[in-house]
């Protein structure tokens, strides 16, 4: 009886999927909001480089390689131009910039990850650093696999897109209109999750503040590096008064819990 006990455990947990298979399942409903926006603005990308007339690999190569959002467009049209390596460098540099300040804020987060790490830098795209940031594992799963699958996912959407997008150029004659509001939405969503979950609510003021000014002086076009380097900056100059703020709150917070 208690052999066939233990082979009915062992045969069960056995069918279990493992930390990897359950860091894939618990990461992926996570990312559904970033598949709805990235297979539209991939298919968008797609069909856009069907009208440049180039090949469909170029899309998808482009799509899987260079992973950059809206710099891939402006790469497609310096591909129809003469071979300027310099000017492509700094334009996808300015363009994708603010990825910088994104990289110093995963420092922790991709601390002893090994060779994931890698790949979660190569992958961290808006959205993608978005969720890595502020979703929390779930229990029963890894840290690294958890967010290396986010990071694979919205990758696969982003590549997936681009491909069906220059498969179906021929057939769409109009431009896809009111797609780039799905994104927004998703950091909208984000931050009032952010904003619920933590209690020292001063760093997001300070950046919806700082970020305010600078549109008002750089303009719509140029203002996301320097408000970004703003942010950074008072971040660091106020980190010991922001640290002993976040400490008292939460700790009136859990005697509120208590009581």
């Amino acid at each position: 009886m208690d052999k066939q006990v233990k082979s009915g455990l062992t045969q069960e947990s056995s069918r279990r999927p493992g930390i990897a298979g359950r860091s894939a399942l618990a990461a992926f409903p996570v990312t559904l909001p970033v598949m709805a926006g990235y297979l539209f603005l991939g298919v968008s990308y797609g069909i856009y480089c069907h009208s440049l007339g180039l090949a469909w690999f170029y899309p998808v190569v482009i799509a899987a390689c260079v992973y950059a959002g809206s710099a891939e467009f402006v790469l497609a049209n310096f591909l129809l131009g003469g071979f300027q390596p310099l000017s492509v460098f700094i334009m996808i540099f300015v363009i994708n910039a603010r990825h910088l300040f994104y990289g110093l804020s995963m420092l922790e987060k991709f601390a002893g990850l090994g060779w994931k790490r890698l790949y979660l830098i190569f992958g961290m795209t808006d959205e993608t650093f978005s969720i890595n940031y502020a979703v929390a594992p779930p229990e029963g799963t890894d840290r690294g696999w958890f967010m290396l699958f986010i990071t694979l996912f919205n990758h696969f959407y982003w590549v997936a897109g681009a491909g069906i997008g220059w498969l179906v150029g021929d057939m769409l004659t109009g431009q896809v209109k009111g797609v780039s509001f799905v994104m927004t939405a998703l950091f909208v969503v984000i931050f009032m999750e952010q904003w619920l979950k933590d209690t020292n609510h001063i760093p997001a003021c300070l950046g919806i503040a700082l970020t305010v000014i600078c549109i008002m002086v750089f303009g719509h076009e140029h203002f996301v590096i320097p408000a970004m380097a703003a942010i950074c900056l008072m971040l660091l100059i106020l980190r010991p008064v922001l640290r002993n703020t976040g400490k008292k709150a939460s700790a009136s917070k859990s005697s509120e819990e208590r009581k």
